[in-house]
């Protein structure tokens, strides 16, 4: 049969799944978890909202692939350790803003979200108390590592919400150095031992 036209998907990657990521990832930082819709995201993609279901489901796990983190905790967190202790702090909120401060860093959007998304929330827990400041606790073989992980957390957790989302200054704008080294005392103090 020649001259006949195929119908249905064509062969090879349309980028689509990737345009509904990047849309996602825009629309959740913009607008949270629960301001977010699946038809404003397919419409910011340029699909179908159905193309969006296809790939990922729902909603929930839409915010999931979208929130593919751009580091790895296994990689890091052997480098915040590499040197002497007493520096911890100071490399911890060095390392933290300057992630959160690049482009392509899911962490706004997800931050956004916590207060209104119990998923959102368990996500941000999990990954900053476990992935990061649990792993690190846990090196540093103190007591109460669980506990001096989370008091850790809450202050880079609360710098965020206030730089970040809120943009209270002079959080919001001040040199991110500078800001590591006003923060990195009290992070030292929860990560070093008594």
């Amino acid at each position: 049969l020649t001259g006949v036209a195929r119908t249905g998907r064509r062969a090879g990657s349309s980028g689509s799944r990737e345009a509904i990521l990047a849309a996602a990832r825009d629309r959740f930082a913009s607008e949270g978890y629960d301001g977010a819709t699946v038809r404003g995201i397919a419409a910011a993609a340029g699909v179908d909202p159905a193309l969006v279901r296809h790939y990922f489901g729902d909603k929930e796990h839409l915010f999931v692939a979208a929130l593919e983190l751009p580091i790895d905790p296994s990689e890091f967190v052997p480098r915040i350790m590499a040197d002497a202790p007493d520096g911890l702090g100071l490399r911890l909120a060095q390392f933290f803003l300057e992630t959160w401060d690049r482009a392509d860093t899911p962490f706004v959007a997800l931050l956004r979200s916590v207060t209104t998304n119990e998923r959102a929330a368990a996500m941000m827990r999990e990954f900053i108390s476990r992935e990061v400041l649990g792993q690190i606790a846990a090196k540093l073989e103190l007591p109460d590592p669980q506990l001096r992980a989370a008091l850790a957390g809450s202050q880079l957790v609360g710098v965020a919400l206030m730089r970040y989302v809120i943009g209270l200054e002079p959080v919001a704008s001040m040199d991110r150095d500078h800001l590591a080294q006003l923060i990195a005392p009290v992070l030292q103090r929860h990560l070093s031992p008594d």
